[in-house]
């Protein structure tokens, strides 16, 4: 007779065989429930590569999309720099030609007032010579400061006739004297330096003490006729040069002789230079061939070739007025 095992002892075998089947079947060692476990010997089963349309493919084109819009990113982001740096560039080189024009402007600015500046300066220095060349007085000019001038160099002694108005040649040489006596440049024109001359009453001073006598300043180019150790009058003169000349085939040295002398011999009138050197008015001779004589060239410089020359109306005053004798002592120095 068969056993039948109890259902009790069927149960637990059951129970206890499935943690087994379980343990196996998860280290891989049995096949699950349904599955058929391979023959031994019989080649692995390899499982179907995945499909197109499946999930590796799905992944592949999300990394390839992730990829591109990576690039697309990078190369937007460098576009985005590269616009910038552009844009930088053009400002930095706005701002540079704002500054260089702001620069010319400033510079333009600051000529403009430099010019302006020197006009400025030129224009006060140009009003300020006109003033003074109004107030100065020269040869060809007329009116009453012409006639306050002459009476004060007739005032002071400088030989000058009429005080007439007019600054003519005789106002000419009376200003020439002047200048001669200051010891400033031989213009003959009045301006601040011999305006202060005349407002100063310069004068030479006389050489001799005593009678009447006729005294040549050669350094100073001046005559001047003295009386009891006062200058009375002051003549604008011109005597030699001092170059070398040629008379008659001889040479001659153009030079006036200093020293004490006295008038020896006259002429009244036009005398013709026994040297052919010219004619000579009215001259008063104190030494050999030397005269003081009239002439129509009176220079304020040394110009002669050895007389002392003074004007033809400065003589006719000598002969005429003051008187001129023989025996008039003639100092030159």
């Amino acid at each position: 007779m068969r056993t039948v095992p109890s259902l009790r002892r069927r149960l637990r075998a059951s129970l206890v065989g499935v943690p087994v089947v379980l343990a196996l079947t998860l280290a891989g060692c049995a096949p699950l429930s349904g599955e058929t476990e391979p023959e031994p010997g019989a080649a692995p089963t390899t499982s179907a590569p995945p499909s197109e349309d499946g999930a590796g493919s799905a992944s592949d084109d999300a990394q390839e999309q992730a990829e591109q819009e990576a690039a697309e990113k990078k190369a937007a982001e460098k576009k985005a720099a590269e616009e910038q740096a552009e844009q930088d560039a053009a400002e930095e080189r706005a701002a540079e030609k704002a500054k260089k024009a702001a620069e010319k402007k400033e510079a333009e600015k600051k000529a403009a007032e430099k010019a302006a500046k020197e006009q400025a300066e030129q224009e006060a220095a140009e009003k300020k010579a006109a003033e003074e060349r109004d107030k100065m007085l020269e040869y060809g000019d007329s009116g009453e400061r012409v006639v306050a001038l002459q009476e004060r160099l007739q005032e002071l002694g400088y030989f000058i006739q009429d005080a007439d108005g007019s600054f003519g040649p005789a106002t000419q040489q009376a200003v020439w004297a002047l200048q001669k006596a200051a010891g400033q440049y031989r213009d003959g024109v009045v301006g601040p330096k011999t305006q202060a001359a005349l407002d100063d009453g310069v004068r030479p001073k006389a050489h001799t003490s005593s009678g009447k006598a006729i005294e040549i300043d050669l350094d100073r180019q001046l005559l001047m006729t003295v009386e009891g150790g006062k200058v009375t009058r002051i003549i604008n003169a011109s005597s030699g040069n001092g170059e070398t000349y040629e008379a008659k085939g001889r040479s001659y040295h153009a030079t006036t002789p200093r020293g004490s002398y006295a008038v020896y011999m006259e002429r009244n009138g036009m005398h013709e230079s026994t040297l052919e050197l010219g004619s000579m008015y009215r001259p008063k001779y104190f030494s050999g061939g030397y005269a003081v004589h009239g002439s129509g060239s009176i220079p304020p410089y040394p110009a002669s070739h050895g007389c002392v020359r003074v004007s033809n109306a400065a003589m006719n005053w000598l002969w005429d007025s003051w008187g001129t004798p023989k025996g008039t002592p003639v100092v030159l120095y």
